[in-house]
């Protein structure tokens, strides 16, 4: 499994520069490369591929004085971003989807440098991080890596810089705990499992509404292109960032005590795209973070050994966990009462119990048979 690590970088002045002139001659190959493949396409009806431009490097170095501070090995993992933005536009012409053509990048668009491998213009020296033709960058080493790094990547967001290092690990595996449960996840309760419990959902987006609002009428008003402009725009970046690390850290947190608690999770397959376009609950849904905190929950699941299946959500909030018997109710009722068995249970932890439910009685049921229903709570 591949695991990324990120610290805090603290340049000095001097190295900041330099990270910044490095940074604007990747920003000058990639542009220089998207060009050139753009041209070629028109003037030949023909292609160009990695190879080809790669190659072109060392004529381009002894040309521009930024290029040939970088270290060659990055250099090729630029045009590899490239090639990547290539292939995955052809793949969304072919499947019929909107395509997107590969966009020039602008000094605000391409923010990170990446290297191929440790030890190849990059390594750790002394508790710090050496660059080539940079030198020892200070980090604040927050935890520790406990495994070989494969790779890392420096990016800058929002005037500050970090380090992010990709690092292959095993499978940790944690005791038993001899529970399982389904998870459904909602806005009144952020999640709710099978055994009833909840965990209110933060809110973070709406607690910070009106400071960014504040920030954001800042903005508007200054004049396009002015200095004042650019510091106003970081400072809106800033309130996001924040609101994005603190939806961050909630995930991990909440996903890394379920992992604790229990040997496997139920989650819904959702369509979050699809959700959002309601107008009424899009903003509520953007804030809660669904999509981040499952794919949190299961890679910390598969880490640790757990099991985690997915199942298609239709009916489970109208479908009596009991007997089965559908039960139709609007959103606002909060309550499932069902006529037919008499069950009065919660209707977040009736979708719940119908969620973990079906992953049991699937064929995919961790590599078999159906096994056989869990009891409701009456």
């Amino acid at each position: 499994m591949i695991k990324a690590y990120k610290y805090r970088l603290y340049p000095t002045k001097k190295q900041f520069v330099f990270l910044e002139t490095q940074l604007n001659g990747h920003r000058f190959l990639y542009n220089q490369a998207l060009s050139q493949r753009k041209e070629i396409y028109e003037q030949t009806n023909k292609g160009v591929g990695y190879v080809a431009q790669a190659a072109s490097i060392p004529k381009l170095r002894k040309e521009n004085k930024n290029l040939a501070l970088c270290n060659y090995s990055s250099l090729q993992q630029t045009l590899r971003r490239l090639n990547k933005s290539f292939e995955a536009f052809f793949l969304r012409v072919k499947a019929g989807e909107k395509a997107g053509y590969p966009r020039f990048k602008s000094a605000d668009r391409f923010n990170t440098i990446a290297y191929s491998t440790i030890g190849d213009g990059c390594q750790i020296k002394e508790n710090r991080l050496y660059l080539q033709n940079i030198g020892c960058i200070k980090v604040k080493w927050h935890r520790l890596i406990d495994s070989n790094i494969k790779t890392l990547s420096v990016t800058r967001r929002n005037n500050r810089w970090y380090v992010c290092f990709f690092v292959e690990c095993n499978i940790k595996l944690l005791p038993n705990t001899g529970k399982e449960t389904g998870i459904d996840v909602g806005l009144n309760a952020f999640i709710t499992t099978s055994d009833g419990e909840k965990i209110e959902p933060p809110q973070y987006f709406r607690k910070a509404e009106r400071k960014l609002a504040k920030v954001q009428r800042r903005l508007s008003r200054r004049t396009k292109g002015s200095n004042r402009r650019r510091k106003a725009r970081i400072l809106v970046s800033n309130h996001h960032e924040k609101i994005a690390n603190q939806r961050l850290d909630f995930n991990h947190k909440v996903a890394y005590s379920l992992v604790k608690t229990y040997d496997g999770f139920a989650v819904e397959s959702l369509n979050i795209k699809n959700m959002v376009k309601n107008r009424h609950l899009s903003k509520s849904i953007s804030d809660a973070g669904w999509g981040m905190f499952l794919a949190i929950l299961k890679y910390k699941a598969e880490n640790a050994g757990r099991w985690y299946q997915e199942v298609i959500p239709n009916g489970t909030s109208q479908e009596c966990s009991s007997c089965g018997n559908i039960v139709k109710k609007s959103l606002a009722v909060r309550v499932h009462n069902c006529p037919c068995c008499g069950l009065s249970l919660d209707r977040d932890i009736n979708a719940a119990l119908n969620i973990y439910q079906k992953a049991r009685i699937e064929p995919s049921w961790r590599g078999g048979g159906a096994m056989p229903l869990v009891e409701a709570r009456s």
